[in-house]
C-alpha cells in the first residue's frame, strides 16, 4: 500500500499539505490525466495506476474510467505495455468474483461486474475492439485480451454469444490460439471456448469445422492421455460442450474416426492399479465416459446411436469399458459411471448385449460380469448410486433382446443344469422377497424388463414355481408376488410389485387368469382403490391397483368363473364407481416422481426415497391408460361389439349355473370372429411397422444429409460473411472519406473564424492595453497635481491667507 501510495505521488504530484483525497477524486485526477496527457509516459503510467486501484474502487473505476480506457484501446495501440495495463483494468472492473479489498465494503454490489459487463457491450464495437486484440502477439496483451472475453462471456453469456458469433472471423481467431506455443495462452483458450460454445448449437458447429477436435487430441496426447493434468480434463470438457445435444458435430466425430482416437484414454496399464488413481485421472477419465454416454445416449436418432455403438465396439472401446469393470482398485464413482456408460453402449444392440453377456468375472469360481453386477444391485451394502447404475445397465442388457431375457427366465425354470451355479434369475428372486425395500424394488423392476414386448415369456414366467418352505407344495412365482403384495406394508415394494404384476398381465390372459385365481388378489385391489387416505403416495397406490385391475378387466378372457369382465365392472361399478375409479386412474400420472420418471431410460435419484416408479412402466401407462378408460367407459350393446362380448361372458357364467348351452355357444362363435379380426389386424400391424421401419431409416437418412448441408451451409454463410464484411467496408470507407472531407472542410472554416477572431481580440487586446497604460500616466498626473496644490495651499496658509477646504483646515490644525 505504501508503494502504490508513493506510486500514486509520482503521478499525480504531492498534496496540499492537510488533505487527504478520496478514492473518487484520486480516481477522477487519474482518468483526467490519461485524457488529457500528452506524453505517452504520462497516460501509461495514470493507466498503471487505476489498474492498481481498479481492485478497491471499482465502481468508482467503472464509472469514471470505462470510456476512457476503451479510447486507449483504440488510440494507444502501438504500446503494448498501456494496451496490457488498460486491458486487466477492464478485467477487475467486470470481474465476475468479489475481491478481497471489496468485502469489508457492502456498498458494492455483488453482481456490479455483470452491470458493468452489460454496459461494455451494448457497444459491439467494443467486443470487436478485444477480438482485434487476440492479432497481438504480445504476451501480456493477448493473455489478458483472453481473460477479459472470458470474464465477459461468465457476466453474459447469451449475449456475447450473438454478439461474437456475427463478428467476422471472431471464432477463427480464438481457434487460432490453441496452436499457440505459450501454453499459458492454449490453457486460457481453452476457459475461453468452454464458456463460448456451452448451450449454443450454431457455435460449436464451426468451432467444430475448425478443426478442434483435431487440435484437442493433439493437446490430449502431449499431455499424457488420462494420466495427464487438469489440461486434459479441460480439452474433455470443450469436446463434451461440442458434443452435447448437437447430432451434426456428433456425425462429423463419427465420420472423422475420432472415436477410435478415445482408446488410449481408456487403457490402464494393470502394473498401475496397486499405485491408485489420483483425483485427476478420476476426473479426466470421468469426463471421457461422458463423452462416450453423449454418443449413445438415448436422446440420440436410432441411426446415430446404432453407428456409435457398432464403432465403439470394432475399435475394442467395449472390450477396455468392460476391462475397467472388472478391474480392481477403481474408484466407486469411475466404477459407476463406467456400468452406466456400458448399459448405454449395448442398449438395443443385439451384438453388443451378446459380448457383454459372455465376459466372464476374474472370481473364483469365474462367473458372468452380468451376475456380479446384479450379486451388487441385491446387497443391501453397495453405494445407492452403484445399485442404481447396475440396475440401469442390466435394462439396457435386456432392451429390445428376446434371447437375453429368454435367457433370464430360462435361469427360473426347472432344468437339469448344475444348480450349485448363481444364476441371474436366482438372485433377482432373492432380492424380491428380501427384507431389504430396494433390493424388493431393484429386483422387481429387473424382473419386470424381461417381460417388455416378450408375451412367450409372460407365459414362461407362470411356470417358475418358489418353494417356499420346506415340506410345503410350491408356489407360483406369481401367487407368491401378489401374496407379498398384500402382506407388505412398504410403499416402494408395494409401488414395484403393482409394476411388476401390471407389465406381466398387460397383453397376456394367461397371466390375468393366474392373478384372478390367487386368493383375495381382487378384493386387496378393490379395498385399494376405495381407501379414502388423502396422501400423494397413497394417491398413487390408489391410481397403480386401479391400473391393475382395469388391466385384469381388459384383457379378461373369461375363464375364471367369478371375475369375467362383466363381472369386474359391476364390481368396480357398486363398490367405487366408474367416475372415481377412472379420477383414481388419473392420478398416477399425476404423481412427481412419475413425471420424473417418465423423462428419461436413466433412474435419476438423489436419494434411496425418491426410488418410485421405473421409466417402462411410465410408458405402459401411457400407452394403455385411454385404451382401459375407453374399455370401462363401453357400454354394453347386444351385437358383435366388443362391450358385447363381455356382457356375453356374464351370461355364459349365468347359463353355466342354469345348465343352458345357448349363450356358451354363442359366445365361442363370437370369441372365434375377434380371434379372426385380431389375427387380421396383427397381419396389418406388422406390414404397418415394416414400413415405418423403412420410412424411418429413409428419415434418418435425409436428416443427416440436411444436417451436412446445414453445416456446409452455417461455413459458406461464415465465409461470405467474412467477404461481404470486406466490401461493406470499402462501400463505407468511401461514405466515411467523403464525410471525412466534409468535416474537414467545416473544420478549415471554422479555423478560419476562429483565426480572424483572435487576430481582432489581439487587436483589442493591445488597444485595451494602451488605454490602461494612458489611464496609469493620467492617474499620475493627477497624483502629481494634488500634491502641488496641497502644497500651495499650505503656503498660503503659512502666509495667513484664509483657505475654506476641509482639507487644508485639517493640515492646519494638524499644523497648529
Amino acid at each position: 500500500m505504501d508503494f502504490l501510495k508513493s506510486g500514486l505521488k509520482t503521478v499525480l504530484g504531492a498534496p496540499e499539505p492537510g488533505h487527504h483525497p478520496s478514492g473518487a477524486e484520486t480516481v477522477e485526477r487519474l482518468v483526467e490525466r490519461v485524457n488529457n496527457s500528452t506524453l505517452l509516459e504520462d497516460r501509461r503510467d495514470a493507466c498503471r495506476a487505476l489498474k492498481a486501484m481498479s481492485r478497491t474502487y471499482r465502481v468508482e473505476v467503472g464509472a469514471q474510467g470505462m470510456d476512457t480506457l476503451k479510447q486507449v484501446l483504440e488510440l494507444d495501440r502501438a504500446d503494448s505495455e498501456t494496451i496490457n495495463h488498460a486491458l486487466n483494468t477492464l478485467n477487475n472492473v467486470m470481474s465476475p468474483s468479489q475481491f478481497e479489498e471489496e468485502e469489508e465494503n457492502p456498498q458494492v454490489p455483488m453482481n456490479i461486474g455483470e452491470q458493468f459487463t452489460e454496459m461494455f457491450i451494448k457497444d459491439h464495437n467494443n467486443v470487436q475492439l478485444i477480438l482485434d486484440l487476440l492479432d497481438e502477439y504480445d504476451f501480456r496483451v493477448r493473455l489478458s485480451a483472453v481473460q477479459l472475453l472470458t470474464s465477459l462471456l461468465t457476466n453474459r453469456p447469451k449475449d456475447m454469444q450473438e454478439i461474437i458469433l456475427v463478428k467476422p472471423m471472431g471464432v477463427s481467431k480464438m481457434m487460432d490460439l490453441l496452436s499457440d506455443n505459450r501454453e499459458v495462452i492454449r490453457n486460457e483458450t481453452l476457459l475461453l471456448l468452454i464458456k463460448l460454445t456451452k448451450g449454443n448449437a450454431n457455435i460449436q458447429k464451426i468451432v467444430a469445422f475448425e478443426n478442434a477436435f483435431d487440435r484437442l487430441f493433439e493437446i490430449v496426447s502431449s499431455e499424457g492421455f488420462s494420466d495427464g493434468g487438469i489440461i486434459v480434463e479441460d480439452c474433455l470438457l470443450l469436446m463434451l460442450n461440442l458434443l452435447k445435444n448437437n447430432s451434426s458435430n456428433i456425425n462429423f466425430f463419427k465420420e472423422g474416426s475420432y472415436i477410435q482416437r478415445m482408446l488410449p484414454m481408456f487403457n490402464t496399464p494393470e502394473e498401475n492399479e496397486d499405485a491408485g488413481w489420483s483425483p485427476q485421472k478420476v476426473s479426466n477419465v470421468h469426463c471421457m465416459l461422458h463423452i462416450v454416454r453423449t454418443l449413445v445416449s438415448p436422446c440420440n436418432s436410432v441411426q446415430i446411436v446404432s453407428d456409435c455403438q457398432r464403432i465403439l465396439k470394432n475399435a475394442g472401446l467395449l472390450d477396455s469399458l468392460c476391462n475397467i469393470l472388472m478391474a480392481s482398485g477403481v474408484p466407486a464413482d469411475i466404477l459407476t459411471e463406467t456400468i452406466n456408460t456400458v448399459g448405454e453402449v449395448v442398449r438395443g444392440n443385439v451384438g453388443n448385449q451378446e459380448f457383454v453377456g459372455n465376459v466372464m468375472a476374474p472370481s473364483n469360481p469365474p462367473r458372468p460380469a452380468i451376475v456380479v453386477l446384479l450379486m451388487s444391485m441385491v446387497n443391501e451394502k453397495q453405494p445407492f448410486s452403484l445399485r442404481c447404475a447396475v440396475l440401469y445397465c442390466f435394462q439396457c442388457y435386456l432392451y429390445h433382446n428376446e434371447m437375453s431375457q429368454a435367457n433370464l427366465v430360462q435361469t427360473l425354470l426347472p432344468s437339469s443344469t448344475d444348480v450349485s451355479n448363481l444364476t441371474s434369475g436366482q438372485l433377482l428372486c432373492g432380492g424380491l422377497f428380501s427384507s431389504d425395500v430396494l433390493s424388493n424394488w431393484f429386483s422387481a423392476v429387473a424382473l419386470m424388463h424381461a417381460l417388455i414386448d416378450n408375451p412367450i415369456q409372460k407365459e414362461q414366467l407362470l411356470r417358475v414355481l418358489l418353494a417356499t418352505n420346506i415340506g410345503s407344495s410350491p408356489v407360483s412365482l406369481l401367487h407368491q408376488c401378489t401374496l407379498l403384495l398384500q402382506q407388505t406394508t412398504k410403499l416402494q415394494s408395494k409401488v414395484a410389485l403393482l409394476m411388476l404384476l401390471s407389465q406381466w398381465t398387460a397383453r397376456c390372459a394367461g397371466a390375468v387368469t393366474a392373478f384372478l385365481r390367487a386368493p383375495s388378489a381382487v378384493a386387496y385391489l378393490v379395498n385399494q382403490t376405495c381407501s379414502n387416505d388423502h396422501d400423494d403416495n397413497e394417491y398413487l397406490l390408489q391410481g397403480l391397483s386401479a391400473f391393475l385391475l382395469a388391466i385384469c378387466i381388459h384383457f379378461n378372457d373369461d375363464s375364471v368363473e367369478n371375475y369375467s369382465r362383466e363381472s369386474l365392472k359391476q364390481l368396480v361399478v357398486r363398490r367405487v364407481g366408474m367416475e372415481t375409479f377412472v379420477a383414481k386412474l388419473s392420478e398416477v400420472s399425476r404423481h412427481e416422481l412419475y413425471n420424473k420418471a417418465a423423462k428419461h431410460p436413466q433412474l435419476r435419484a438423489k436419494a434411496p426415497a425418491e426410488v418410485l416408479i421405473d421409466y417402462e412402466f411410465c410408458r405402459l401407462f401411457k400407452v394403455l391408460e385411454s385404451v382401459l378408460i375407453q374399455s370401462l367407459m363401453v357400454k354394453e350393446e347386444s351385437g358383435g361389439e366388443e362391450a358385447g362380448g363381455g356382457g356375453g361372458g356374464g351370461e355364459e357364467t349365468g347359463a353355466g349355473q342354469g345348465g343352458g348351452g345357448a349363450a356358451l355357444e354363442q359366445y365361442k362363435a363370437l370369441i372365434r370372429q375377434q380371434d379372426a379380426r385380431l389375427q387380421e389386424l396383427v397381419a396389418q400391424l406388422d406390414d404397418m411397422l415394416q414400413q415405418n421401419h423403412a420410412l424411418q431409416v429413409a428419415l434418418n437418412d435425409s436428416k443427416s444429409s440436411n444436417s451436412l448441408l446445414k453445416d456446409e451451409n452455417t461455413l459458406l454463410k461464415a465465409q461470405v460473411s467474412a467477404a461481404h464484411g470486406h466490401s461493406i467496408e470499402a462501400h463505407d470507407k468511401s461514405q466515411y472519406e467523403a464525410k471525412i472531407n466534409q468535416l474537414t472542410a467545416e473544420i478549415n472554416r471554422l479555423n478560419e473564424i476562429l483565426k480572424t477572431t483572435q487576430e481582432e481580440k489581439q487587436k483589442q487586446e493591445v488597444e485595451l492595453e494602451k488605454l490602461k497604460n494612458d489611464q496609469d500616466d493620467l492617474l499620475i498626473l493627477l497624483s502629481d497635481l494634488d500634491l502641488k496644490v496641497n502644497d500651495y495651499k499650505s503656503r498660503l496658509v503659512s502666509l495667513g491667507e484664509k483657505v475654506e477646504d476641509d482639507n487644508t483646515e485639517v493640515q492646519e490644525s494638524n499644523l497648529t
